[in-house]
């Protein structure tokens, strides 16, 4: 767990935060991804549902674009190591916080939809 969220990389292997960050966001999609489709599936889902995680998915992959972008704005910024190695701890939480917690949603969505329209 440590090496996870290390942000001083070894001095051969030293990758700007940007890149790591979109590391991380190709990760947190596919998790994402996958945790939602796993979800729905086990709830049921219907058509509607599987196009809401369409939606889901398209809004993430914005989302993660914009994320990247300011990265590669920070990583250019002339921040301090120790600044942008703070900020990215908190990116980095935030993110896979969102990704994994974000998917859990669908739980309450397909019960109330399955209350619903049975």
């Amino acid at each position: 767990m440590a090496t996870f969220f290390n942000s001083d990389p070894a001095p051969a292997r030293r990758a700007g935060f940007g890149k790591r960050v979109s590391t991380h966001l190709a990760l947190a999609l596919v998790s994402f991804c996958l945790l939602q489709i796993f979800i729905v599936a086990r709830m049921g889902g219907s058509l509607v549902l599987h196009l809401g995680i369409i939606i889901a998915i398209g809004g993430f992959a914005v989302a993660a674009r914009s994320l990247e972008h300011r990265w590669d704005l920070l990583d250019r910024s002339g921040l301090s190591r120790e600044r942008l190695r703070l900020r990215y701890r908190r990116d980095v939480l935030q993110l896979w916080g969102i990704s994994l917690f974000g998917a859990l949603l669908w739980i309450p969505i397909a019960a109330i939809f399955r209350a619903l329209f049975g």
